[in-house]
Formats: structure tokens, C-alpha cells, sequence
């Protein structure tokens, strides 16, 4: 199964960044131009430069962002403003954070990840990707060959052996990084060469699969530049035999495999976090859609109520009620198993039963092939018009979703938004919902009534948040879920560590 690797990562160097607050970012596409323009006036060093840079009057092939952040980046490499490991190391990272009124810690592992492509079932998708985004990336991972933010990747360790070796490993041992960012979230890195440890968290993620959580379009990216790569190395007889060098995915072949006998562009540096981890946090991703017709806006409401209960929510002016709604949501959105009514799906996976909450979730709560729940959507349409919508024959859907999908895809809340509302009675989708004119993706619940005050957007709706389970039995089918259908709370921060490729 999965190959992990320590790696050589560069990190910010105290003697010249003394304050990894000023240096750092949340990941590039929840930055806004405002936040990028805030970054680069934060420090000089901000990896906002290099991740995220900006586009500029006269940007042409020769000159643009992605050669400032080639030039940025060798700049500080050669002015040791970030500087290697003495070894190749991996990295146990906690984030410290408040969800819910509770504060959480969530561990997870910094390493290198063999690629794989998704068919062999080792590294497992669950969201669609958009082609623009992973041309963005490209550009950049080309002129920089380097990733300087990992994606966020899953695995099932009930056990807990990697954590465990990692905790070990770390025992009595202060942070090597310790900070608070401006969000007020705490940080702490350990940085572990140990070879008896790192060969016990390779002899264990050797018998797992990856699911990405968060880094589709890097991950899908990677696999692209590493196609590129390779193809240039194999014009070269110098380079063939690198080229065509491998890793086969055993508990045994895993502890050869660096990126001394492995070329480094054959890996992407992941933080991988256990499914079973206390601090795994997932939040809803809400709908924005503007560019619709003033018919289907006008009738959108009758053409709902043939298939949805539509319950108007009296918005309050001050909208001091508003939070009431959206308790109300996750209410309306609970359910029990009902395996009768929904059937079985292509798949009977024994999935992990994480017997915790998922923001607005319920504890144990199977979807898919063994559970049905209502599905409850708010829609906003400006004026202080707010509905809540519930779906009225949740264990009928496999007769209306489509009909090549599994009924584990079928019963996300998700995909009956973007199926039976958005592609039906808004027709929004394939090529319409690629070209990103319609549709924007928002954490931001009260900037969403805003922005539809302000004509910015013509409706929003709001949904409860996709659980970890179902997201697990989606790709565990080789399935992939609408854009933006999880939000692992919070973002992994960019800039801790830096894997050159």
C-alpha cells in the first residue's frame, strides 16, 4: 500500500526568521486578494511570495509570479533564510485550536508519499478536481520544483501504531517549533530521525491506503509534473535508468525507498492524519450561485415543493435568529439507519465507526450503503427570505439520483443539492459548473446572506457538514463527491516545512 519517506525539508531559519508567525499562511485558495496583499506586507520572507504571488501590470512568459517565486525562493536558499535538515527526517505536527466552543489538538505525520495514480487504489480521491487550478499549480511546481504546502491526506489506523512510534520517538522532547499564528491556533513540530521509528511508521503505513482530505488539484498536479519528469529523463540514456526506478508498495521494500534511490519528484509531501484522531474536525462548505435566469429564480420555490418540504424560516432583521436556523439544519439533518429503506450499495465496506461528533453530525451514524438520513438544505434568497428545505423521499433516491453512481454517493446531502437542485432546476452543471461562473464555495455562513444582499450572488444555500465516514465509503469506491464538499477544520498551514523536489 502506501510508501511514506522521510526528506531532507527545509524549514525557516531562526537565526534570520525569528517569528514563524510572520511567515506563514493558511494554504493559497482560501486566500482572498486582500490576505495576499496583507502576507506580503507582513514580512519580506512571507512564503506568500513563493505560494500564492501576485500578478502584476506587464506579467509576461519571461517574467511573472511564478519566476518571482523561482527567484525568491533561490534567493533565500542561497541567503539561508530557509535551510535543510542535517537529515531526513520525518515530523510529528500537532495544531492546537478551538471547534465548537472546545479546544482540540489534532496530530498528524509530515513525510514524503509515494505517487500513485488513483486506479491502483492506494491513494484514493474524493472530490472533483477544476483544470484551471491545476494549471496554476503546474506553472509553479515547474518553476520551483518544490512543494511548499502539503496535502492533506487520511488513513485508518485503529491501533494507533503510527502515532504511537511517532509519540515514542518524541518522548520528553520539546518542540523544535513552536508558535502561535494570527488566528490565534498553536503549532508544534518535532523533527524525527531516528531510524528504528521511521522504519516503524513505514512498516505500518506499508499495510494502508491514503485518502486525501484537502489538495486534490497539488495532488493531481504532482502526478502530472511527475509524468513530465520522468518522460524527459527517459530521452536521456543518463537518465533512463532513474527514471524507470521503483518502489514496490511492501512493508519490506518501503524502508529502501528515499529520495536517493528513488527520483524526488516521484513523491509529495503529505500530513497525514489517523481517521480515528480526537481533533478531526469536519465543517460544511455553503453554496453561492449568481448568473441564473429570473425565471428559474421565480420558480425555483414551486418546482422545490414537488420534491421538498419548504418551511419558510423567518429571518429576523438584525438576523439574531440566524444561528437558531442553522441549528435547526443540523436538527432536521440527523437520522438513524434505516437499512431497509435505503438499500445496499455497490460496496460493503466495514467502515470506521469513529463513535464522535462532526460538527453538526451524530456520533456512529453510517451512511451510504447502510444508513439513510433526511436531507436538509437552507436556501436564501435575499430580503430576509430564508427556507429550510427538507427532502421528502430520502429512501427513494436511488430512483431519481444517477443511476451509475453508488448509493453511498447517492445519500450525500451534497450530491442531492447539486443533482436534484442545482444541475435540475438551476441547470448548472458538467461544462457550466467547470467554468466556475455560477457556483462559489464559502465557509462563511453570515458573509453568504450578505453577499446576497448586496446582489453579489442571487441565492445561497447551506448545508449540514459531510462526516468523515461517508467520505471515507465514497472514495473507498473509487468515487468522487461534487467540489468542495468537505472542509477539514482547520487548514494546514503553509511555510512550516518545504520539500524540494
Amino acid at each position: 500500500m502506501a510508501i511514506v519517506i522521510p526528506f531532507k525539508g527545509l524549514r525557516y531559519n531562526p537565526e534570520i526568521v525569528s517569528n514563524l508567525a510572520e511567515v506563514v499562511t493558511p494554504p493559497y485558495d482560501v486566500i482572498d486578494a486582500a490576505d495576499q496583499e496583507k502576507y506580503y506586507k507582513c514580512n519580506s520572507c512571507n512564503i506568500i511570495r513563493l505560494e500564492y504571488g501576485k500578478n502584476l501590470p506587464g506579467d509576461n512568459e519571461s517574467c511573472n509570479r511564478y519566476t518571482r517565486a523561482s527567484t525568491d525562493f533561490n534567493t533565500w536558499l542561497n541567503e539561508k533564510v530557509m535551510t535543510p535538515e542535517a537529515k531526513p527526517a520525518l515530523y510529528l505536527y500537532e495544531q492546537e485550536f478551538t471547534a465548537g466552543g472546545e479546544t482540540k489538538v489534532r496530530s498528524g505525520l509530515i513525510c514524503g508519499v509515494r505517487l500513485e495514480p488513483y486506479e491502483k487504489g492506494v491513494i484514493l480521491p474524493h472530490e472533483e478536481t477544476m483544470p484551471k487550478h491545476k494549471a496554476d499549480r503546474l506553472e509553479l511546481l515547474r518553476a520551483c520544483s518544490a512543494n511548499f504546502s502539503p496535502i492533506f491526506g487520511l488513513y485508518e489506523d485503529r491501533g494507533e501504531k503510527v502515532d504511537t512510534a511517532l509519540r515514542e520517538a518524541v518522548q520528553g522532547a520539546a518542540p523544535d517549533v513552536n508558535f502561535t499564528d494570527e488566528s490565534g491556533e498553536s503549532h508544534r513540530l518535532w523533527v524525527i530521525t531516528d531510524g528504528e521509528a521511521i522504519n516503524r511508521v513505514q512498516q505500518a503505513m506499508a499495510t494502508m491506503r491514503i485518502f486525501i482530505a484537502d489538495g486534490h488539484h497539488r495532488y493531481e498536479t504532482a502526478l502530472n509534473y511527475q509524468k513530465e519528469q520522468a518522460s524527459r529523463e527517459k530521452e536521456s540514456a543518463a537518465g533512463s535508468v532513474a527514471a524507470t526506478s521503483s518502489c514496490s508498495a511492501t512493508p519490506d521494500d518501503a524502508m529502501s525507498c528515499t529520495c536517493e534511490t528513488d527520483p524526488a519528484y516521484n513523491y509529495v509531501m503529505m500530513t497525514l492524519v489517523n481517521l480515528y484522531d480526537p481533533g478531526l474536525v469536519v465543517f460544511p462548505t455553503h453554496r453561492l450561485v449568481k448568473n441564473i435566469s429570473a425565471k428559474d429564480r421565480s420558480c425555483l420555490l414551486d418546482k422545490l415543493k414537488e420534491s421538498f418540504q419548504v418551511e419558510e424560516f423567518p429571518l429576523a432583521p438584525d438576523r439574531s435568529n440566524f444561528q437558531e436556523f442553522l441549528r435547526t439544519l443540523a436538527e432536521r439533518g440527523k437520522g438513524r439507519p434505516k437499512p431497509a429503506a435505503c438499500g445496499s450499495s455497490k460496496s460493503q465496506n466495514d467502515l470506521p465507526d469513529t463513535g464522535k461528533e462532526t460538527a453538526g453530525g451524530e456520533p456512529g451514524v453510517r451512511t451510504g450503503a447502510n444508513a439513510c438520513h433526511p436531507h436538509a438544505f437552507g436556501l436564501y434568497t435575499g430580503d430576509n427570505k430564508l427556507y429550510l428545505l427538507s427532502y421528502m423521499n430520502s429512501g427513494q433516491l436511488s430512483q431519481v439520483m444517477p443511476p451509475d453512481r453508488s448509493r453511498a454517493w447517492q445519500g450525500l446531502d451534497v450530491s442531492v443539492l447539486h443533482s436534484l437542485i442545482i444541475e435540475k432546476h438551476l441547470g448548472i452543471c458538467g461544462e457550466l459548473r467547470a467554468r466556475a461562473e455560477h457556483i462559489t464555495y464559502t465557509r462563511e455562513e453570515e458573509g453568504a446572506l450578505a453577499a446576497v444582499d448586496a446582489g453579489k450572488y442571487q441565492l445561497a444555500f447551506f448545508l449540514n457538514p459531510t462526516r468523515v465516514e461517508e467520505v471515507i465509503e465514497v472514495a473507498g469506491n473509487g468515487e468522487k463527491m461534487p467540489q468542495k464538499s468537505t472542509f477539514f477544520y482547520p487548514k494546514l498551514i503553509t511555510g512550516l516545512v518545504v520539500n524540494r523536489l
